[in-house]
């Protein structure tokens, strides 16, 4: 019933606004992924790399794709089964992850006794709050996909260290856990971590059990189970947490800026946003630019909020006394959501969906406690008392007339309803059926998408013209969130500069693509930013100075360039260039011949200053994923042979030739190169096997092998 409630608001939501769940990160990196993944599967490849980007090539570094959990594969394969636009994929893919997370919260809210209603109204609040549906739901897909499981592990966790159960307990957070981590978002992981150490504190503190374990029942009392079926669960998904550690060092992201840890912090000024969601003042931008925002992902429905409150009024010890544990979790969230990050982290605000679940088991929690409470009555008065500072600091921003109005009819309503219909048959049912009109009232009102990008990509960019799929492409364009937003441009847009990594859609070879890590290597020797584009003063000297023939372009394996005229700049490609076309957005051009070869022999590289290479015969050269077979044969009595691969480097290549292991090197940490001995012929292959893999796997195969045999024995003493 959850998860049916959720897709019918969902249903509303895309009757209002089709587009709804396309936006920004979700058109320019995370679609675009996807639909590779898809194919990379049909394929019968495992998506650790991909060959359409070199920026944003490994899948699995990258960690928001969800490259090691199992149910967002399974979703990414089984919608793109169906003929669906793009964005309906993308909204096919929130809704899957809301159901699941509407479903963990029910289950989470049911375990502690909570009514069906209240559960329901638990789960509403969850799935549907602000910040899940302005930014998980509609951008960061990876944070819906991490968070979707959260309630779950929860839930899981909260199983373990029931003393009640059997000594085979340990087993629930597991896959759970697994599912959190693989889920493709570090700050789902941080809150993971923090839910484990606040249940550890409470179970010791309640139970006063210090030790391992306890007589009766076994295992009673103890934070072991916990612990141990956590660890599992991290064990089997050592793979994902492994590749992000290896492709974060020596990053941009490990270098950011220091200013982008004040980004997004929940002002306090922006407190009252949780009881009127218009409520707009100034929050620190992506450019730390404090600019009027309006709190829509404080958004919780109005009913929390005021249930809590009621429940202060009424009996403040008491509800201190049975939800003390809970308040302080919900404190702590909060307060971690206003103060600055540290590391490579940032935008503190995304512990808001933490906070949103914890404030509703709160809120549930008061109205189980007092069924009759006046939370009607309290959400006018709370109403009334933001609603006049509000108008008199002039802080409604544009949407106050309209949420105000709305949210003050559902509240009267309700109040009315408490006053004169004190025993109403579906009383119980208020709770959820408020927060459904007022989430719903709250997203109709004000835009959900928070002033991100909306860019107009048309179906067309599954149709690789006029580009040549067997070439590879630099693309110099502008900023494409201020460039080609709807805004800026309302005509279809990208069929020719593919912005982000949409070239993955037509399985496109490009050196450009989406990634907030930005690894080592061609990210930061071309100063690529978040979204694709390059620095214009790279761009140029690219472009003017390393595009002949001898030049970095010719040795990356670029036969293909694409200049954006909004950029304003004069290619000046010389003799080595002819023009291929051009459109209403940029230019193209070809190098002049056959495309370049995936691998090359060289006689000589600037890396190798002192040293001369023989040319080598390579042929029968097979390009897949993550890895490259060609036959080799260098000339016998002189120099080695010096191969080049056009493709990204990343630590963890082998490569052999027959029986011989041969040392895998880089050129400036941008491409794998491969010296060959003299004499030597055969079959070389190039294989991506990182050490984080190997580990990682094995670490995830017997992680997973415990859980199975423990599983299988609580399966046979059950039914014994």
């Amino acid at each position: 019933m959850a998860g049916l409630i959720v897709v019918g608001f969902c249903v509303l939501l895309l009757w209002h606004d089709p587009l709804v769940f396309w936006n920004d990160d979700y058109e320019l990196s995370v679609l675009p992924v996807f639909a590779d993944i898809s194919r990379s599967w049909s394929e019968g490849h495992l998506p650790l790399l991909s060959p359409y980007s070199w920026v944003c090539s490994n899948l699995a570094g990258e960690f928001q794709y969800g490259t090691f959990s199992i149910f967002v594969n399974a979703a990414v394969v089984g919608i793109w089964k169906f003929p669906l636009t793009f964005p309906q994929q993308a909204a096919a893919l929130s809704i899957t992850h809301l159901i699941v997370l509407a479903i963990g919260a029910f289950l989470l809210a049911r375990d502690r006794k909570l009514s069906v209603p209240l559960s329901i109204f638990v789960a509403l609040i969850a799935a549907l709050n602000g910040w899940i549906i302005c930014w998980g739901a509609t951008d960061w897909f990876g944070a819906l996909g991490a968070f979707a499981w959260l309630p779950w592990a929860w839930w899981s966790l909260e199983r373990a260290l029931d003393r009640q159960r059997t000594r085979w307990r340990f087993l629930w957070p597991a896959p759970f856990v697994y599912l959190v981590v693989t889920g493709g978002f570090p700050y789902t992981v941080l809150m993971l971590v923090l839910l484990i150490a606040w249940l550890s504190i409470k179970s010791l503190v309640e139970t006063k059990t210090w030790t391992v374990a306890t007589a009766n029942p076994p295992g009673g009392g103890s934070i072991f189970p916990m612990l141990s079926g956590a660890a599992l669960g991290l064990g089997m998904s050592a793979p994902a947490w492994l590749a992000i550690f290896d492709y974060v060092h020596g990053s941009a992201r490990a270098l950011y800026e220091s200013a982008a840890h004040w980004q997004w912090i929940v002002p306090w000024r922006a407190l009252p946003g949780f009881i009127l969601p218009c409520w707009t003042v100034n929050w620190a931008d992506f450019s730390t630019n404090y600019l009027p925002h309006t709190a829509t992902e404080l958004a919780s429905g109005l009913v929390g909020p005021a249930a809590l409150v009621a429940g202060f009024i009424w009996r403040p010890r008491l509800l201190i006394r049975r939800m003390k544990w809970e308040l302080v979790l919900l404190l702590v969230v909060l307060l971690l959501s206003m103060i600055p990050t540290v590391g490579v982290l940032r935008w503190s605000f995304r512990w808001l969906p933490l906070f949103h679940l914890v404030l509703a088991l709160c809120a549930a929690e008061v109205l189980h406690i007092r069924p009759r409470s006046p939370t009607g009555s309290t959400m006018v008065l709370l109403l009334i008392v933001v609603t006049i500072p509000m108008s008199i600091f002039g802080i409604a921003g544009n949407y106050g007339p309209s949420v105000t109005w709305g949210y003050f009819q559902i509240a009267v309503i309700w109040a009315l309803c408490e006053l004169f219909l004190p025993r109403m048959r579906f009383r119980d049912w208020a709770p959820p059926a408020v927060t459904f009109a007022v989430l719903l009232a709250t997203y109709l009102c004000i835009p959900p998408n928070c002033g991100v990008p909306k860019y107009n990509l048309s179906q067309q960019l599954l149709d690789p013209a006029p580009l040549d799929p067997q070439r590879l492409y630099l693309s110099v364009y502008p900023p494409a969130e201020s460039t080609y937003r709807i805004e800026k441009k309302s005509a279809p847009v990208g069929q020719l500069v593919r912005p982000g990594s949409t070239s993955m859609w037509a399985g496109l070879r490009f050196i450009n693509g989406y990634s907030p890590i930005l690894p080592a290597g061609i990210a930061r020797e071309f100063d690529f930013r978040i979204h694709g584009e390059i620095n214009p003063h790279e761009a140029e000297y690219l472009v003017w100075a390393q595009s002949n023939s001898n030049g970095l372009l010719a040795q990356l394996g670029v036969d293909g360039i694409i200049v954006a005229w909004d950029l304003g700049i004069d290619p000046a490609l010389g003799p080595d260039w002819e023009f291929v076309t051009s459109t209403e957005e940029g230019a193209l051009y070809h190098r002049i011949g056959p495309p370049f070869a995936r691998v090359r022999s060289v006689t000589s590289i600037d890396s190798k200053p002192n040293e001369q290479f023989v040319a080598a015969t390579v042929s029968q050269i097979d390009d897949s994923r993550n890895h490259v077979a060609a036959d080799v044969d260098v000339p016998s009595g002189g120099a080695p042979a010096l191969l080049t691969f056009s493709r990204p480097f990343f630590r963890g290549y082998e490569a052999r030739l027959g029986n011989q292991k041969l040392q895998v090197d880089s050129y400036r940490s941008l491409f794998p190169i491969v010296e060959v001995p003299s004499g030597l012929h055969g079959k070389l292959s190039l294989i991506y096997r990182p050490a984080w893999l190997v580990f990682g796997g094995g670490l995830s195969i017997l992680s997973a092998a415990i859980w199975l045999l423990g599983f299988l024995a609580a399966a046979r003493v059950r039914f014994a």
